[in-house]
């Protein structure tokens, strides 16, 4: 079977009780389950890493 890059990863993730409910609250709100919600945000963050880090090395030149 090949890799495609593609195939979801499962974790285990705790969060406090108060992350939770404004998690779901934010969800809750862009029509996305929870777990979409923590993927969203999680892409957007290394998306954003990545970006900085483009900025950074162009700023060194």
């Amino acid at each position: 079977m090949k890799n495609s890059g593609n195939e979801k990863k499962q974790i285990v993730l705790r969060l406090s009780s108060s992350l939770w409910n404004e998690l779901a609250q934010w969800s809750s709100e862009e029509f996305r389950s929870i777990n979409g919600q923590i993927e969203y945000i999680l892409t957007e963050a290394v998306r954003q890493r990545k970006k900085g880090k483009i900025n950074s090395s162009e700023q060194q030149e």
